[in-house]
């Protein structure tokens, strides 16, 4: 039987405030366990909440660049259950009023580019943590209200690649937006993937699983594939799906049954008592709006179109926002755009990889890269000699300094390379003898020479013209 695969995906997103959704109790991860809480976090009587505005222009800003139509009035409603993370037994969330309806989100696929569809984004508080061991169960309630933004898919996906392609093309957008850190394996950025299988074909949705709270975007692509082969083999040897809640077990690379779903729970949702709707100024959503900072597919656009990049090149300099905002910060100095983008992609990256450190902690000064950069295309320096260089410079050296101090100077003066080119033309008769035959490789011999001879000093192309010069002489 030939299957079609359907998912669709629910992404909590943290919000980037200092303080909760409805208390003024801090934001900070890694703070010490239940030091980030206060009564209103915690559901005592008689605490009211207070919505934190900072979130609700976060959300704006969100769902504006996931194109989706923005609802002037905010209302929040109760969602009603009770579970130990949960402290005062309901979640403040918009059930019927979410901040943003529709939109899309783009993707790139082996067919070509793919609008995935949003259903809605909408606000709402975190819950707690709780950590398991095998004396019980202990809560930090540090997250406990923290905002979120839970963005809802429409079932348009149709393969793991299509589900990894969606959550990182989300992830960037959010992360350029700066309105979270998006760090997945934080818990900024929580994913619930939805799976189920229909005959090719139908229309028809087939009964769904749930995988819960995947933590990265390699492994939403492992999960999703193998549950479509755990649900395939099912159906063909003629087993029903049972529709429940499953996590991916990265060790055993298999998708894990946590909790079977025997029909939809009744949350009981009713509008919010405590939190009186509130008509946002249009004006206000507007200034949001204009104030949007540049996407990554603008952004990838501009790379091509004003730099000259190619597609590759400005794919993976847009795919992270440091790296991107580094290489922008070289071109106020250079206008050798290709070069500052394989410096950056190539040298740079790998010498952070070697390092163990973070674009964040990158301690090259992008501004003495681009003066790298411009004594190689001036030919002060050769491409060798940048090498060394870049290796100063990773250091916070500035580049003139390393050259002068190093003795760097490339040797183009035409007299002083003649008389090295003539010792090693005398030196080496059958490579002469190679170009007369029409070995064209022994000019590239002859110029390897020459390198070794001057220490690297001798610049390049200059070399080459003159040692062609001379051998039509010989």
């Amino acid at each position: 039987m030939n299957f079609e695969t359907v998912i669709g995906i629910e992404i909590h997103c943290e919000l980037k405030t200092k303080t909760k959704m409805f208390s003024a109790a801090p934001v900070k991860f890694g703070a010490p366990a239940n030091s980030c809480v206060n009564e209103v976090d915690l559901g005592h009587p008689g605490t009211l909440p207070c919505v934190n505005k900072e979130a609700v222009r976060l959300a704006i800003m969100a769902a504006t660049a996931l194109h989706c139509e923005i609802d002037p009035l905010v209302k929040f409603d109760r969602k009603n259950y009770y579970y130990s993370d949960l402290p005062k037994g309901f979640q403040i969330t918009q059930q019927f009023h979410p901040i943003g309806r529709g939109g899309y989100v783009e993707i790139e696929t082996e067919a070509g580019k793919k609008a995935i569809r949003l259903n809605r984004i909408h606000m709402e508080e975190d819950t707690a943590k709780q950590f398991h061991n095998d004396a019980g169960t202990l809560i930090d309630f540090n997250r406990a209200g923290t905002p979120l933004v839970e963005i809802v898919s429409e079932a348009d996906m149709r393969s793991g690649k299509e589900a990894a392609a969606y959550v990182e093309k989300l992830r960037s957008i959010l992360e350029y937006l700066d309105v979270s850190d998006v760090k997945m394996e934080e818990g900024s950025m929580r994913c619930d993937v939805n799976i189920s299988l229909r005959e090719a074909g139908s229309e028809t949705f087939g009964v769904k699983t749930e995988i819960k709270n995947l933590n990265s975007i390699a492994n939403v692509q492992k999960a999703v594939e193998f549950e479509v082969q755990r649900q395939a083999a099912l159906i063909e040897s003629g087993e029903a799906i049972v529709q429940e809640t499953r996590r991916y077990d990265e060790a055993a690379k298999a998708t894990v049954s946590m909790r079977k779903k025997e029909g939809n729970v009744d949350y009981k949702y009713f509008p919010e008592p405590n939190i009186f709707p509130i008509r946002l100024d249009d004006a206000w959503i507007a200034e949001i709006q204009r104030q949007l900072p540049e996407l990554p597919d603008a952004r990838k656009v501009r790379y091509q179109q004003e730099y000259g990049l190619n597609d590759y090149d400005a794919g993976v300099l847009v795919n992270n926002r440091v790296l991107a905002e580094f290489f922008d910060a070289v071109c106020l100095h250079t206008k050798e755009y290709k070069m500052a983008a394989n410096w950056t992609i190539t040298e740079l990256i790998a010498a952070l990889n070697k390092a163990n450190c973070k674009a964040e902690n990158n301690p090259c000064d992008p501004k003495h890269l681009a003066e790298m950069i411009n004594m190689v295309k001036e030919g002060t320096i050769s491409s060798k000699q940048a090498k060394i260089v870049f290796e100063e410079i990773m250091k916070g050296k500035n580049p003139k300094q390393v050259v002068k101090e190093k003795g760097m100077k490339q040797m183009s003066d035409s007299t002083e390379l003649l008389k090295l080119i003539q010792d090693v033309l005398d030196q080496n008769p059958q490579s002469i003898e190679d170009f007369k035959n029409g070995k064209d490789r022994a000019v590239g011999y002859l110029v390897g020479q020459v390198m070794k001879a001057s220490k690297g000093t001798a610049n390049p192309a200059m070399t080459n013209q003159l040692i062609k010069q001379e051998l039509a002489k010989r």
